[in-house]
């Protein structure tokens, strides 16, 4: 009883998340609290990858688009999506170019016609199914003993590739955050940018 009170509080206090991740959150919370108190990174830091972000999405709102997806990490960012409109792929990638405060730019969008991308339909996830991976992704990090997952970003694009992002305590934690992102289902591919920080 005393569980169900708590878990209808959260869901009060947070507001209405999907049922997986309300559980998601309550069941981990111990683990994710320890790991909080070791993430790598500076107030400061976050609120610069913050700043980068903001200014990567004006760039996608100025030209009406939404085909594109950033994970940030100590100002290394990372873009995926697909676009339909060279036009406007090649003026979104000229825009994030000139985005001050970028150390280390990882892009892996891509123009691909639409009729290209129906002939690849059978090689490519849509976007639900996309989120589904990561979301797995994520709760497999998260209930790993060894990863400090808040150190970690991760993305999954169309073709079921895993990027990661972040920074490793040890080699030993980089090789069980990478096994654990491959054995999980639905992943096709890891592209690891993270790095060793003792």
């Amino acid at each position: 009883m005393r569980l169900a009170v708590l878990a209808f509080a959260l869901v009060i206090l947070v507001g209405p998340t999907p049922a997986p991740a309300q559980l998601m959150d309550f069941l981990t919370a111990p683990k994710t609290l320890v790991d909080r108190a070791i993430e790598a990174r500076k107030a400061g830091d976050i609120l610069e990858d913050n700043r980068i972000v903001i200014d990567v999405n004006k760039v996608m709102a100025d030209l009406g688009t939404i085909k594109a997806s950033t994970e940030i990490y100590e100002q290394h960012l990372l873009i995926t999506g697909i676009f339909d409109d060279k036009a406007t792929y090649d003026k979104f990638r000229s825009g994030v170019k000139k985005v001050k405060g970028v150390k280390k730019l990882y892009w892996h969008a891509r123009y691909m016609s639409k009729k290209d991308q129906e002939r690849r339909k059978s090689q490519m996830v849509d976007w639900k199914d996309a989120l589904v991976i990561g979301a797995k992704v994520r709760a497999n990090m998260i209930k790993t003993r060894g990863i400090a997952d808040v150190n970690f970003k991760t993305a999954v694009d169309a073709f079921a590739t895993v990027y990661v992002l972040g920074r490793a305590r040890s080699g030993e934690e980089m090789k069980k955050l990478l096994s654990v992102i491959a054995k999980t289902e639905g992943v096709k591919k890891v592209v690891n940018y993270g790095y060793v920080k003792p």
